[in-house]
C-alpha cells in the first residue's frame, strides 16, 4: 500500500515510489486498485479521506460534473455515513436466505440444550423447516418474478454496489480537493 506524505507545502510525496506524485496520479492509484494511506509529514496525522476528497473535487472540476449534483448536496446533508449505510442496506437482503437458515438452525439447537426439544427430533424438525419451502425458481422465471414486481435482480444489487463503491472514492476525493483549497490556518 503506497504511503503518501504531505508536507507543509502541499506537496504529496510517494514513499514507495520516491517521488513527488499529483492528486491525478492518486486518483490513478486507486482506479488500479491500490489503496493509499496519506499523512501529514509533520504530525502523522491520516489526511487519506480529505486529499481523496480533493481528487473528487478535481475530477468535478475537469469533467463539469461527472458527479450529480444532488448525489453531492444529499451525502452532505446526510453526513458521512451515507453511503455506507446505502451500501449495507442494499447487501442485506442477498444473504438473507443462508441468515434464516442459521436461525432456524441456532433455535433448534438451544430448544435442544433447554431440554425443550429432544435431540433425536432436531433432525426431523431441522428437514421439515429448511425443506419446508417451495423450490426456487429457476434463474429465468425469478427474473420475470422480479421484473413483474418492479424489484432489483442480485446482478442489478451488485451493480449498485459496484457503483456505490465507486461513487464514495469519488466523493472521498472531492472532498480532499475541497479541503486543499482551504487556506491553512
Amino acid at each position: 500500500m503506497p504511503v503518501i506524505k504531505r508536507y507543509p507545502n502541499r506537496k504529496l510525496y510517494d514513499t514507495a515510489a520516491k517521488r513527488y506524485v499529483t492528486l491525478e496520479e492518486i486518483a490513478r492509484l486507486i482506479r488500479e486498485g491500490q489503496e493509499v494511506t496519506v499523512i501529514d509529514h509533520a504530525s502523522g496525522e491520516d489526511l487519506t479521506a480529505v486529499t481523496l476528497s480533493q481528487v473528487i473535487l478535481e475530477q468535478e472540476r475537469k469533467r463539469e460534473g461527472f458527479v450529480p449534483q444532488a448525489v453531492l448536496a444529499g451525502l452532505v446533508r446526510a453526513g458521512g455515513e451515507t453511503v455506507a449505510s446505502l451500501r449495507r442496506t442494499l447487501a442485506a437482503p442477498l444473504n438473507l436466505a443462508r441468515q434464516v437458515d442459521e436461525e432456524i438452525e441456532r433455535r433448534l439447537a438451544a430448544l435442544v440444550r433447554q431440554g425443550d426439544l429432544p435431540a433425536e427430533e432436531e433432525g426431523r424438525w431441522r428437514d421439515r423447516l429448511l425443506g419446508a419451502a417451495p423450490p426456487p425458481p429457476d434463474d429465468e422465471a425469478l427474473q420475470r418474478l422480479l421484473a413483474a414486481r418492479d424489484l432489483a435482480s442480485r446482478d442489478d444489487v451488485h451493480r449498485l454496489l459496484d457503483d456505490l463503491d465507486r461513487l464514495a472514492t469519488q466523493i472521498d476525493d472531492l472532498a480532499a480537493a475541497a479541503q486543499e483549497r482551504k487556506p491553512l490556518p
